[in-house]
C-alpha cells in the first residue's frame, strides 16, 4: 500500500475512534491486560530473543566502542527523528515545537556533521521528541488493552498504530521508499544499529528492573502503563497519577527489536 494512503487510512480510523471518546483515554491497570494469557508467552519469547541476540550484541557494541563514539551514534539517530517529531508537534497544535525540531535537524545535520554533534542544543534549541502515540492521545484516542508484541515489546493498539505511522514518516524510510533494493539495504542496517544502540543505552535500567522484580512481566507492564498514563488528552478530566520515569521507547519508530525486546 502506498505510504500516504496508509497514513490517510490510519487518520480515518483514529478520527472515527475519537467519536466514541468517553472522557478517559487510559484503562486502569487492573483492567488493562485482558490478554495476559497470550502476552506472557510472547514476553517470554522476547526475553529469550534479548538474552541470546540483542543483549550480547549490545554488550559487544559497548566493548568495541567508547562513550564518545556511542554519543555520536546516538546523536545521529536522534537527529534523524527530528522531522518525525516536527510532524507530530504540528498535529498536536504546537507549531513552535515543530519549528524547533526542523531547526535542530537542519543545524545538526550540517554544522553538527550529519547529526553527530548537537550544535543546536548549545544554541538554546533543546531536544523535544514527539511521537504519534502522544499525538493520538492528545486527540483523545483511547490506548486500548495492554499488548506484548513479538520483538517490539510492551504496547497498546494506540501505541502500535503510532509506531507504524512514525516508521512511515521516518526520513530513512521516505528517502528510500521508491527503490526497494536501496530501501532494504539501508533500512535493515539502520534498524539493526538503532536496536543495538537503544538496548545498550537502556542496559542499566533493564538490568535493574530484572534484578529487583519478583515478577518481571508484571513489573514491566506496570512501568509501561504508568508511563502511558502520563499522556493527556487536550480536554482530559483524568487525574494524573505518579508514574515511573521508565521509557520503553515503544512510541519510537523502527520495525524490530525496539529497546530491550521486552
Amino acid at each position: 500500500m502506498n505510504a500516504f494512503k496508509f497514513l490517510i487510512a490510519i487518520f480515518s480510523i483514529t478520527l472515527t475512534a475519537a467519536c466514541a471518546f468517553d472522557g478517559k483515554i487510559h484503562r486502569s491497570e487492573a483492567d488493562a491486560d485482558p490478554f495476559e494469557n497470550i502476552n506472557r508467552p510472547i514476553f517470554t519469547f522476547n526475553q529469550h530473543a534479548d538474552k541470546y541476540v540483542l543483549r550480547p550484541l549490545s554488550e559487544g557494541y559497548r566493548a568495541i566502542t567508547t562513550p564518545f563514539v556511542r554519543e555520536r551514534i546516538n546523536n545521529t539517530l536522534s537527529t534523524i527523528k527530528e522531522p518525525v517529531s516536527a510532524v507530530n508537534h504540528l498535529l498536536q497544535g504546537e507549531p513552535k515545537g515543530a519549528a524547533i525540531n526542523i531547526s535542530r535537524f537542519v543545524i545538526n545535520a550540517t554544522l553538527g556533521l550529519a547529526g553527530m554533534f548537537d550544535v543546536a542544543n548549545g544554541w538554546g534549541l533543546k531536544a523535544d521528541e514527539a511521537s504519534m502515540n502522544e499525538t493520538l492521545a492528545k486527540w483523545c484516542i483511547v490506548d486500548g488493552p495492554y499488548l506484548v508484541l513479538p520483538l517490539l515489546g510492551p504496547s497498546t493498539p494506540r501505541a502500535a498504530t503510532g509506531l507504524a505511522v512514525d516508521s512511515v514518516l521516518n526520513p530513512v524510510y521516505l528517502s528510500t521508499y521508491s527503490d526497494a533494493n536501496i530501501r532494504d539495504k539501508i533500512n535493515y542496517p539502520y534498524t539493526a544499529i538503532r536496536a543495538v544502540a537503544l538496548r545498550e543505552k537502556a542496559s542499566v535500567l533493564l538490568d535493574d528492573l530484572e534484578r529487583n522484580s519478583v515478577d518481571l512481566y508484571a513489573a514491566t507492564r506496570s512501568a509501561y502503563l504508568q508511563n502511558q498514563s502520563k499522556l493527556r488528552c487536550f480536554n482530559s478530566t483524568e487525574v494524573e497519577t505518579e508514574a515511573y520515569d521508565f521509557d520503553f521507547g515503544i512510541e519510537e519508530e523502527e520495525a524490530a527489536f525496539e529497546e530491550s525486546g521486552y
